[in-house]
């Protein structure tokens, strides 16, 4: 598959763990000081060992100067999306324009279930993303004077009132894997998250032109998508995988990564910040530089 061509980011995927409230707080402003471009956190409404990740958001936002905030995913069964759209944008403009929306079509249905969210099929599940997508957008767009309505299945607005609009063009990743959330992300979303370990690397290609295929099907060009991924790893001696050794090895496979498979965002899932110092300050340069120098060395055409 091509290179998208898109900048490279780097980021954090950290748990928002109460048993000591700062602690997130703390590595994200870890991550700001590594240098990385993106604190991102799980989201789990149901999950009572965590904070709530928006309530998280909103305090690291006021804690750090420049890194951008995101949930990884938010977990859309239990935020209803024209009050999340309201939510994103105010964080947004407090923020100076730090905030992106990751979002997925929810999982772990019992316990969304017993936290009073509705029960979805995958099917469902799916058609209730697309119809938030459109709410969500619909009220960023503070500047259409047309009444606001999406007549969903499962996400009904009529005449809500638009705005505020975001500090900047927030973008909406979607946390997908399986054909009909692919196909989603190539007509609706502006990147594709999903982590490395629930996705096969033979896997990739197809995945990547399914989004494709919809995008272009959407009248949009494949581009449009970033592709960004989770990953995990060790530093140190070098063990049996790809991300299990010193930060040269990193380099090499991500490399590949986004010169083969075109991704373009690298989110570090750790909570140990002498990793995410070594994966601010050394791998991400590092990876900067050569996949930069590849680029120029490829013939134009």
């Amino acid at each position: 598959m091509p290179d998208y061509g898109h900048d490279l980011l780097f980021g954090s995927f950290l748990t928002p763990v109460n048993a000591d409230p700062q602690q997130a707080v703390v590595l994200a402003q870890e991550s700001e000081r590594a240098g990385l471009d993106l604190a991102t956190f799980q989201d789990h409404p149901y999950q009572p060992a965590f904070l709530d990740t928006w309530t998280l958001m909103s305090y690291v936002a006021a804690r750090t100067q420049r890194i951008h905030l995101a949930g990884n995913v938010l977990n859309l069964p239990l935020r209803q999306p024209a009050v999340l759209a309201r939510s994103v944008a105010s964080l947004d403009l407090l923020s100076g324009g730090r905030v992106e929306l990751g979002l997925g079509a929810g999982a772990f249905w019992d316990a969304i279930e017993a936290m009073g969210g509705q029960r979805l099929s995958p099917g469902e599940a799916v058609g209730a993303l697309s119809e938030a997508l459109d709410v969500i957008r619909g009220v960023w767009d503070a500047g259409d004077r047309s009444r606001l309505r999406v007549d969903g299945s499962h996400h009904h607005v009529d005449g809500a009132k638009r705005g505020p609009a975001p500090a900047h063009r927030i973008d909406i990743w979607l946390g997908a894997l399986k054909p009909r959330m692919l196909r989603l992300t190539g007509r609706k979303a502006d990147g594709w998250l999903p982590s490395m370990g629930r996705i096969a690397p033979a896997e990739i290609a197809a995945a990547n032109a399914t989004i494709d295929e919809a995008a272009l099907a959407a009248g949009r060009e494949p581009v449009a998508v970033r592709r960004l991924v989770n990953i995990s790893g060790t530093f140190g001696a070098e063990g049996e995988g790809p991300l299990s050794g010193p930060p040269e090895r990193w380099v090499e496979h991500l490399a590949a990564l986004t010169l083969e498979h075109g991704f373009s965002a690298y989110i570090l899932q750790s909570d140990d910040p002498a990793a995410l110092a070594r994966f601010g300050q050394e791998v991400a340069p590092a990876l900067r530089e050569l996949v930069a120098a590849e680029r120029g060395a490829r013939p134009t055409s």
